[in-house]
């Protein structure tokens, strides 16, 4: 692996497990083994790095959820599968976890790729839902965009609640609870 990518991989995991302050460019280059004029080479400085590895970690996101979500199967069938994906649930979501982070948040350039990334999230799953609600898969009565801000939601909330009590039973449960209420619309038959 070249030393850009080294550094690149070395910011990624150092910006979900400690943040932008808590990532110092020492630790990153003692993660990705090269020396300060080897980043200062590559890179402007922090900021450039940061932003390199955040645009990776969310075309990252944006592949694995797409790989699930343009699969084969129904509607349901394929939202099932990105919400049961394996996951690092108890680091939290990488892209997410970036929402939280005030600097990142602070920086137009940093957050831009994170808005952008959770917009065509939910875009893709608001498409994926009109899609089954136009087959009969879903009711018809459903808002396919609000019910793709809730998925996202319920992902994102169930890091939350996952790290908040060190189990992915949280997690778990609420991808569950989702599907429940997303089950394919079935009409019965009139009573005779």
């Amino acid at each position: 692996m070249s030393t850009p990518e080294r550094l690149i991989e070395a910011t990624q995991e150092l910006l979900w497990d400690r943040g932008y302050v808590g990532t110092s460019p020492k630790a990153i280059q003692q993660r990705a083994g090269a020396g300060q004029g080897s980043m200062y080479h590559h890179f402007a400085g922090k900021p450039d790095l940061a932003l390199a590895a955040v645009l990776r970690t969310s075309a990252e996101m944006r592949e694995t959820a797409a790989r699930l979500l343009d699969g084969p199967g129904s509607a349901h069938e394929r939202i099932s599968a990105y919400l049961l994906r394996e996951r690092e649930v108890l680091r939290g979501c990488p892209v997410g976890r970036l929402t939280m982070d005030p600097d990142v948040m602070a920086s137009e350039a940093l957050r831009a790729p994170v808005d952008e990334t959770i917009g065509w999230l939910r875009g893709r799953l608001t498409g994926i839902l009109q899609e089954g609600q136009d087959a009969g898969e879903f009711s018809p009565g459903i808002a396919p965009d609000e019910i793709a801000a809730a998925v996202v939601a319920t992902v994102q909330g169930g890091y939350v609640l996952a790290r908040a009590s060190g189990s992915t039973a949280a997690f778990d449960s609420a991808v569950r609870g989702l599907l429940s209420l997303l089950a394919p619309h079935t009409t019965s038959a009139p009573a005779v």
